[in-house]
């Protein structure tokens, strides 16, 4: 299924892949309230596509963006509410990159009038079709599995001190998947450390995708993996996939994909 705003393949299996950051389309009537910077669409989670390119031989559904979050953040709550209080973050229409530096021209950011206005036309078809397929692969199978794919930058010292493990985990403190399913991961993970060190429930815990669709007690399970970039890609522009290391990469994700599709709730 193809949309305006969206991809959607489906899949046979009960696993949905999210990739909400991987759009880097701006709409050509907010091109012009952009600044330089904003133009650019830097905070991209560059090739997460090709990274779980091996999805649909697995039989797993992916859905995908083709706007960037700089347009809006589809793994923001609508009503803008704050993932991390008291932590540096970006907004549902974020003003600034993961750097703070600005991402409109003077006196072009986006008011709240504007926000509305986005939010049914780039945001809620994809929360819609993403709740959807849910449905029809829980109609199916009894239940659903949903895995949100993110990467991001290893060092934003706006964000987070220090340098990003390679894995991170998110399952919303253990409420967003059955008990057992994120120490499975981190797990595994950590049987190619210290190549790849992990951490469960760190800096990041899962955001509104992982949180809101996460319901064990309805029978869908969200695990959130964010990437640290240096695992597979240059870090700075034009941000290039890195050949080798996305070909030592990918098995590593595919076994945690194979595993998550294993798992059967109680």
């Amino acid at each position: 299924m193809t949309h305006d705003v969206f991809k959607l393949t489906q899949g046979a299996s009960p696993l949905l892949i999210s990739m909400p950051h991987v759009g880097t389309q701006l709409p050509d009537d907010l091109k012009p309230a952009f600044s330089e910077v904003g133009l650019q669409v830097d905070d991209t989670d560059w090739h997460i596509g090709e990274l779980y390119d091996f999805a649909p031989e697995l039989g797993v559904s992916v859905i995908r963006p083709a706007y960037s979050r700089y347009t809006i953040d589809l793994n923001r709550p609508a009503d803008g509410q704050s993932l991390y209080p008291g932590q540096n973050t970006t907004g549902l229409c974020p003003l600034t990159t993961f750097d703070n530096v600005p991402l409109y021209k003077p006196g072009m950011e986006p008011d709240e009038a504007e926000i509305a206005r986005r939010l049914p036309i780039y945001w809620q078809p994809y929360h819609d079709a993403l709740q959807a397929e849910l449905e029809r692969i829980k109609s199916i199978h009894g239940y659903a599995l949903l895995w949100d794919a993110h990467s991001i930058r290893s060092v934003i010292p706006h964000l987070f001190e220090g340098e990003l493990p390679v894995f991170n985990f998110g399952t919303a403190s253990g409420a967003s998947c059955a008990p057992g399913v994120g120490e499975e991961m981190l797990r595994l993970a950590q049987q190619h450390a210290p190549h790849y060190p992990a951490v469960l429930n760190g800096r990041f815990k899962g955001g509104y995708i992982t949180r809101n669709y996460g319901q064990p007690a309805q029978r869908v399970h969200a695990v959130q993996l964010e990437l640290a970039q240096r695992a597979y890609m240059q870090e700075q522009a034009p941000y290039a996939l890195d050949a080798g290391l996305a070909g030592t990469l990918k098995p590593v994700l595919a076994q945690f994909i194979q595993r998550y599709l294993a798992f059967r709730p109680a």
